[in-house]
């Protein structure tokens, strides 16, 4: 049986009445109880608010979800906790992947060409080998909660999404359900900012707390998202009052990307636009291979020279724009990039001592203090490693599960490129095939960018990751399936 979203899980007469009368039971309780003065019972109201959609349209979790992913908080400001959850977004989604489980248990399963297309089988292999690697973990609480983090995250907003996505309108519609609420994380920041002085680049560091922890994973969002607005203003045909829409809000994204202050962001942008020409171009993936793996080759060799050469540069990050961008490339006071290096060197030593089945996934954290070195050390470094991830998503993957964690992870980036690129040079509606190109260079960018810092154990990045890679792979099946003609002319 191909798995199929009803409008309900549980449906029928009885269990309507059964609903009304439990809401009507929990209103009764929640009055008492605010005449009594407890007024947390009332926090109830979420529990019963997800438990109706669970019961009744269990889908619209997944909307509810992308919405209140950029206005998500951590429960770590507020509780002193030995867990750290986004709230709501994670509780949600620990709703849906436990609904579809049991939807999977009673029988149903996932259409036969969603399970069996490239990419879904490399994300397969992927979570294999983490659930292999988090036995084998260092520390294997820490690996099990992390691998269960990782199916809330991935399932439903990899599979559960190209089933939503089958329907061509919600592709644009997921995206927008998530640029609405970045606005006004957009806004509450620069309002902030303001009150420190816009130019103010240290204030820039904290500004947008408690929605994003840190200026990086905000620039790094603003860059994934900026590629699929400049594509919306490419469509074709659509009304002039919606154009200047999508201009006020590119250039609203254009302006916090500014002044995020997010070196990283703007490379990873400038970057991903430049490989997005290429393909706008039809150069063959081949070629694009050949010259990402020369770039890497070229800065292996002379990586000496390199290392020398950015070390005379003495620009630290500043307020000025100009004197920021030149901090880029120094290595020799910054402090961040500094740092940077510290956390990789660590890396590069913690996967000496295990090649092959890693530290365990999401005990980098934990485990990276013993393997610093005190010439890397810098002021912002601690003997405790309490300072967080390793700065790259595929060293992460390096250390987390082993070189093996690591060939997964690049088999599903390189399966998703290869599926968007091919698409792209088949499909001839101008519509898709911009939609198309604006997501995959919005994927690039956050690749890029992944090479300074990690964020996928985050909601913030997680939800549009994935779901940007189920775009791709649901127009590549509609190609291959040739089930709608809206793909075609």
């Amino acid at each position: 049986m191909n798995f199929k979203i009803p409008n309900t899980l549980f449906q029928g007469k009885n269990n309507k009445l059964l609903f009304y009368l439990i809401s009507a039971i929990f209103i009764g309780l929640n009055t008492l109880f605010l005449y009594f003065d407890f007024l947390y019972f009332g926090l109830f109201s979420f529990v019963l608010a997800v438990s109706w959609f669970a019961i009744f349209a269990y889908d619209k979790l997944y909307y509810f979800i992308i919405i209140f992913t950029p206005l998500s908080i951590s429960l770590s400001d507020f509780f002193d906790l030995p867990f750290d959850l986004s709230i709501p977004t994670e509780p949600l989604m620990i709703v849906l992947l436990a609904i579809l489980t049991l939807k999977l248990l009673s029988g149903n399963s996932i259409k036969k060409e969603h399970i069996s297309h490239p990419v879904s089988i490399s994300i397969i292999i992927y979570l294999v080998w983490m659930f292999i690697t988090s036995i084998s973990s260092s520390l294997p609480i820490v690996s099990i909660k992390f691998l269960l983090a990782k199916l809330w995250f991935i399932i439903p907003m990899y599979f559960f999404s190209i089933i939503i996505l089958k329907k061509e309108k919600n592709q644009s519609l997921i995206i927008w359900l998530y640029i609405i609420p970045m606005l006004i994380v957009i806004f509450y920041t620069i309002i902030r900012h303001l009150g420190y002085g816009l130019f103010d680049k240290q204030a820039a560091h904290f500004v947008m707390d408690p929605f994003f922890n840190d200026h990086t994973s905000y620039g790094a969002i603003l860059s994934m998202y900026w590629p699929v607005l400049f594509g919306f203003m490419l469509q074709p045909g659509i009304k002039s009052t919606k154009k200047v829409f999508i201009l006020i809000v590119l250039l609203i994204f254009s302006l916090a990307l500014v002044f995020s202050y997010t070196r990283a962001a703007w490379i990873s942008l400038v970057a991903a636009l430049f490989f997005g020409m290429l393909v706008y171009l039809k150069v063959k993936v081949r070629y694009l291979i050949f010259v990402g793996l020369a770039v890497i080759a070229t800065l292996f060799v002379y990586r000496f020279e390199i290392n020398d050469r950015l070390s005379k540069n003495k620009q630290d990050s500043s307020s000025d724009l100009d004197e920021h961008i030149k901090s880029m490339s120094n290595i020799a006071t910054d402090a961040s990039n500094l740092e940077r290096i510290n956390r990789w060197n660590s890396a590069f030593l913690m996967f000496k001592e295990r090649p092959v089945l890693g530290w365990g996934p999401g005990t980098y954290a934990f485990k990276y203090a013993g393997f610093q070195m005190a010439r890397d050390k810098t002021i912002i470094s601690t003997n405790f490693g309490e300072g967080g991830n390793a700065h790259s998503e595929y060293l992460s993957a390096l250390i987390d599960s082993g070189v093996l964690g690591l060939i997964s992870f690049l088999l599903i980036i390189t399966l998703v490129i290869r599926s968007a690129i091919n698409s792209y040079n088949r499909l001839e509606n101008t519509k898709y095939k911009i939609l198309l190109w604006s997501v995959l260079v919005g994927f690039v960018s956050y690749l890029i960018h992944g090479f300074l810092n990690n964020f996928l154990d985050t909601d913030k990045a997680s939800v549009p990751f994935w779901s940007f890679v189920a775009i791709i792979v649901v127009i590549d099946l509609s190609l291959k399936t040739k089930k709608s003609s809206a793909w075609g002319s």
